[in-house]
């Protein structure tokens, strides 16, 4: 005797070896021996042999009108073999019931099972809905096997390119675009970068970055909703001080001034001036929150992307020629030693004489003439009249603080390399389209102007974190334990020392238009200048409050995000500026693991041929072809330059915090080839504004 019967989701035949109430012991054709629970039994039959039985039955199955079927089935539910009596004849065979079982079995859209070998047949408007969907499916089956053959020859479909980004970065992996990407990934042995590009999906490599970035962290756009800024109604005195700010000419977030009182006298009243919004805008406001969604202004050449809007930052930003509300630090200062003797802060309107733009005067405002009195140029430029004085004292104190702090680093800062400008010709800001020429121009690091600012805002947000946390006020933190590699800088709420620059503690606090974390500061700071040794009781932040343990997590995570695509931008233009103006070579530096820097170009690149070259030799680097998508350029290096053996670069100089590296793309698809883009680099610890 034999059986066909069930065993999880399968139809299984065999030779019975015995049998009890419950259960039969069952030899399949393998050899394999089940015990077979008697609810599994589907039938009993002598002949013929279990395994011609399935076979034939599979055929049965095959033959069976689904359609058809389903006609014949009675309304209530029913047995496979009555079925099989209906649909074949009322003696149906063995083998027609066993194949009108796999048929019902295999046909859950007709028929919904009621039980071991009971069926009840789908209503009309479900099987409707089901047979429409199995034919969507059939026709998305059909229509992912044209794209797979489409991308396999090179040519990208439209409903393809129109997903790109997403495919690539944020894929629905249930959408039929993306499997068609990765069947054709597989099928041509392309990482899916490559077979797009191939493909010719990618038609603007500088779209292909722009537009990754925006999916990536501007999902909803760069726009911002209608906001009104609300105006500062607190009634705040006058200050007799004098204000200038120093920035670059695109910046219109002016955060910071600068005024200098009582040169002479011998105490000098030092004024660092920081723009106030914190005064008006305040927490949990919708303003506040569009500035906590953003968290930082995303800076990249030739174009950004502002925390707040420009008509809320108008109503805050230091203008020339207004009376404009401030947090004030005042340092005063022995005008002979540089001691620092008091320190006060002050919530106050404050007069700012001028916006002083860097970019029009380093050449006019050099060393030589912050420190020789007598050295004049041909035409002083008007910004500078009557400044003269107060930036020669703001240069020595800058130097004798720089100086301090290197005292407490164990080292000097190193200002070796220059910082470089980049500049668009002919865009005025608009978003760029990746087409326009750019112009590279070198600024030194350490510049007499952003020592300066640099020096006065590391000041201010070191004596203002130390502040709070002898008010038991908490704030946010930049602390760094060591300088000693491998020891990063890392954020939280405690005042810790920073190694890196050089003081007991630092809070990011002069730049409130632009990082969120300095708008965070500053309401601390204001209530600690408002109510002194209750200011606890009364910031808007308590200590160990959970809010700002998550808006330092966001921050940092968003500020990585925004520092990685603005290098990534730099490297877009620098090998754009290399293809725009023909460069075949390039005069470098090797500084470790066959990576060299450009020594007048903002660029680092693997090179090959440095095999048992030392670190710091100076070569001719050949350069190879240009990947702007992938960001990729490497280089054959062809002479040594140098005749005595380079000079031995340090640990501390191998910071590639301007210069970006090709490293992988992460590409959230199953299939992936390493494909390259840069490598995001934090931007540190930069103490300007």
């Amino acid at each position: 005797m034999n059986l066909l019967f069930e065993e999880t989701g399968k139809f299984l035949a065999g030779r019975i070896l015995s049998e009890a109430d419950t259960s039969a012991q069952v030899e399949l054709d393998s050899g394999k021996r089940v015990k077979v629970k008697s609810a599994n039994i589907l039938l009993k039959f002598d002949k013929p042999e279990p395994a011609q039985l399935m076979a034939t039955a599979q055929l049965v199955k095959d033959s069976v009108e689904l359609e058809m079927a389903w006609e014949f089935a009675p309304e209530d539910e029913f047995g496979f073999a009555d079925l099989a009596r209906d649909y074949f004849s009322a003696q149906a065979t063995l083998t027609e019931q066993a194949g009108m079982l796999m048929a019902l079995y295999d046909a859950p859209h007709y028929f919904r099972r009621a039980g071991k070998g009971r069926f009840r047949k789908a209503s009309a408007d479900i099987l409707a809905q089901a047979l429409a969907a199995i034919e969507k499916k059939k026709q998305i089956a059909l229509q992912i096997e044209a794209w797979v053959m489409e991308l396999s020859e090179g040519v990208c479909p439209p409903a393809i390119r129109d997903q790109l980004y997403k495919i690539l970065f944020k894929p629905d992996k249930n959408a039929p675009e993306y499997k068609a990407v990765v069947e054709a990934s597989r099928a041509t042995h392309l990482g899916p970068l490559d077979l797009l590009i191939k493909a010719g999906a990618i038609d603007s490599p500088y779209q292909f970055h722009w537009r990754r970035f925006l999916l990536e962290n501007f999902p909803k756009g760069t726009g911002f909703a209608k906001l009104d800024a609300p105006l500062i109604t607190d009634e705040l005195p006058l200050s007799s001080a004098r204000a200038f700010s120093i920035d670059d000419s695109a910046t219109t977030e002016i955060d910071d001034a600068l005024s200098v009182q009582g040169q002479g006298s011998g105490t000098v009243l030092l004024g660092i001036h920081i723009a106030a919004p914190g005064l008006a805008i305040k927490p949990g406001s919708a303003i506040d929150l569009t500035g906590r969604a953003r968290l930082s202004t995303v800076y990249m050449p030739g174009y950004k992307i502002t925390m707040l809007p420009d008509e809320v930052v108008q109503k805050y930003t230091l203008t020339e020629g207004n009376d404009c509300p401030a947090v004030s630090l005042y340092v005063t200062l022995d005008e002979a030693t540089l001691d620092i003797k008091a320190t006060e802060t002050k919530l106050e309107r404050v007069h700012i004489g001028a916006n002083l733009r860097h970019d029009q005067l380093d050449t006019v405002v050099t060393t030589e003439w912050l420190e020789n009195p007598g050295f004049m140029h041909e035409i002083e430029p008007q910004p500078l009249l009557n400044k003269r004085n107060a930036l020669s004292f703001l240069y020595r104190l800058a130097k004798d603080l720089k100086a301090k702090r290197e005292i407490v680093r164990g080292k000097p800062e190193n200002f070796n390399r220059p910082d470089y400008n980049y500049r668009l010709v002919g865009n005025d800001g608009t978003e760029p389209n990746g087409s326009e020429t750019v112009q590279i121009s070198i600024r030194q690091r350490g510049a007499p102007l952003d020592l300066i600012v640099s020096e006065a805002m590391i000041l201010a947000n070191s004596t203002w974190g130390g502040w709070m946390a002898e008010l038991g006020v908490p704030g946010i933190y930049r602390s760094q334990a060591s300088m000693a590699p491998g020891v990063k800088v890392r954020m939280g709420t405690k005042a810790l020392p920073h190694a890196g620059i050089g003081v007991k503690s630092y809070a990011w606090s002069s730049s409130p238009l632009r990082r969120y974390t300095d708008l965070v500061n500053q309401w601390q700071i204001i209530a600690c200048a408002r109510h002194g040794k209750t200011a606890a009781l009364a910031a808007p932040f308590k200590p160990k409050d959970a809010e700002l343990f998550s808006i330092i997590s966001s921050f940092d995570a968003a500020y990585f995000a925004y520092n990685g695509f603005q290098n990534a931008m730099e490297r877009f233009w620098i090998l754009k500026y290399v293809q725009q103006h023909g460069i075949s070579q390039v005069e470098a530096t090797l500084f470790k693991d066959g990576l060299v820097r450009a020594d007048q170009l903002p660029l680092v690149l693997p090179v090959a041929g440095a095999q048992g070259l030392p670190r710091g030799a100076r070569v001719m680097v050949r350069l190879g072809d240009i990947d702007l998508v992938s960001l990729d350029i490497h280089g054959t290096v062809t002479a040594r330059l140098d005749a005595e053996p380079g000079a031995v670069v340090s640990e501390a100089d191998d910071d590639t915090d301007d210069d970006t590296i090709a490293g992988p793309i992460a590409i959230a698809m199953d299939v992936n080839e390493g494909d390259a883009a840069p490598n995001p680099t934090s931007a540190g610890d930069n103490p300007q504004p």
